[in-house]
């Protein structure tokens, strides 16, 4: 299976901001976990990181138009609450799209226990760390 693993707002900060929340694991740390659990298990993955909505947006339109991808894997970060932009993006295309995050949004702030993205994806993971990442590609191969 060909993942691809996008992360959005701040995540490359993970590691250096709320390592209460986030840990201490680094995004290039965290990628190369994902990388040997792939390769473990016989898929290929690439990675994406932006800031910028926009620059999520086109990637998604790339993985779809190219036909690169068998799943992708999103941790939006704080684009998962309110961007409509990334949530029409993803439910444009046929590539099955897992919501991935770090930390259990659901014990956070009251804000973050609602998503724009999920009602379009086709599962949800959060609060088990870098481990959401996996479990995310484990749903998306089955």
């Amino acid at each position: 299976m060909k993942l691809l693993v996008m992360n959005g707002v701040n995540l490359n900060l993970t590691g250096k901001r709320e390592k209460g929340v986030y840990g201490t694991a680094t995004l290039e740390e965290i990628n190369a976990q994902i990388t040997a659990f792939c390769k473990a298990n016989g898929d290929q993955v690439d990675f994406f990181q932006s800031n910028i909505e926009g620059e999520l947006v086109n990637k998604l339109h790339e993985a779809f138009l190219n036909r690169a991808y068998d799943g992708i894997v999103l941790n939006a970060g704080a684009f998962t609450h309110y961007s409509y932009a990334l949530r029409d993006a993803i439910a444009a295309i046929d590539i099955p799209v897992a919501e991935a995050h770090m930390s259990n949004v659901h014990a956070r702030e009251e804000f973050r226990h609602t998503s724009v993205l999920s009602e379009v994806c086709k599962g949800v993971v959060c609060g088990f760390g870098a481990g959401s990442y996996l479990a995310a590609i484990v749903g998306l191969k089955h």
